[in-house]
Order: structure tokens, then sequence, then C-alpha cells
């Protein structure tokens, strides 16, 4: 199944700066998950960004901030984004069939967002490089278990190009120097 642009979102779930620094590999998970952002934004791919109880985990961390600054926060309690209201009502007047995801933790929101929305018949396309567990164990089993439930795993690389479909375009352009 290819994942067409015109059909997707991303969804950037939790990437808060309290918990942030715990997260394995953390500086390498900002620079792709920038990356990332960055490539859906030149797409024009709407992205939906969520932040957990940000009284105790604070706010998403400011390399991220300052790249979704234009973009509404889902504030929300609950660690599957499906089970917060206000994020099931805008996911819903959006209307993708492709969630493309990134954040932490892997074995926490990512995994059960991820599983919910397969159940809502959503096509979770999870990108390994952009999510994040403090443990790398839990992170490489929340990867197994989204694979076998249903969901696409894919990289920021790969999924942009992907998107992109076509070389030659000014959207091509700014891909291609983000991923040099």
């Amino acid at each position: 199944m290819r994942i067409l642009a015109n059909k997707s979102i991303g969804l950037i779930i939790d990437m808060q700066e309290r918990l942030y620094p715990h997260i394995a590999g953390d500086e390498q998970l900002t620079r792709n998950t920038s990356i990332l952002i960055e490539g859906l934004k030149a797409i024009g791919i709407r992205i939906m960004v969520t932040e957990q109880y940000t009284k105790g985990l604070g706010f998403t961390i400011q390399p991220l901030k300052m790249l979704i600054h234009d973009i509404p926060v889902i504030e929300k309690q609950a660690f599957s984004c499906c089970d917060d209201k206000p994020f099931i009502r805008r996911l819903k007047e959006y209307k993708p069939k492709n969630v493309i995801i990134a954040g932490i933790e892997a074995h926490v929101c990512v995994l059960q967002t991820t599983l919910d929305l397969i159940k809502k018949g959503y096509q979770p396309v999870v990108i390994e490089d952009c999510v994040g567990s403090r443990k790398t164990n839990d992170k490489k089993y929340a990867i197994k278990r989204m694979r076998q439930e249903g969901a696409i795993i894919s990289t920021y690389e790969s999924i942009l190009f992907e998107l992109l479909r076509y070389s030659g375009t000014e959207e091509f352009k700014t891909i291609s120097k983000l991923v040099k």
C-alpha cells in the first residue's frame, strides 16, 4: 500500500522537556524528528501535536517547538491520543487515512495511540527513527508489537520520499537538502 500525501497527517506525540532528556538517543531523535516535521510541512501535510500532562512533564522541547509554533497543541491526560475527545474531533475533521507518527514513549503513548488508531480504521505509519523510549528494549518490543498489530513501520527519509513521489519539484529540492 502506497502512503499518499493527500490522505495523510503527521502526529507528534508528547516530545516534552522533562521526560525527553531520559530518552535513549535523544539528540539523534531530535534531529530526525526536526527533519520529519520540516519535510511534512514542505509537502503541505497537516500536523497534530500532543502534550501529556504538562504540569508534570512540561512542554514540547524547544527545538521542535520552534518548528511547530504555528500548530495548536492538544494537551491530554490519557496515554492514548484516541482517548482524548479534542484529539479525536480534530482527527475526524482532517479525515486522514494515514497517520504518520513520531513521539515518546514508544511503548506507552505511541503504542497505545497506534493500537487505537488501527481499531478506529486509520493506518498508523510509525516512523521508527522518530520514536523513542527511556529503554531501548522497550522501544524494540513496542515496534514489534505495532508491526504485528498492523502498523506500517518506516523511517523519516523513506516516508518523505514516498509522500513526494516525484523528483524535480521545489518540495523535492527542500526534502533533498533536509536529508543530506
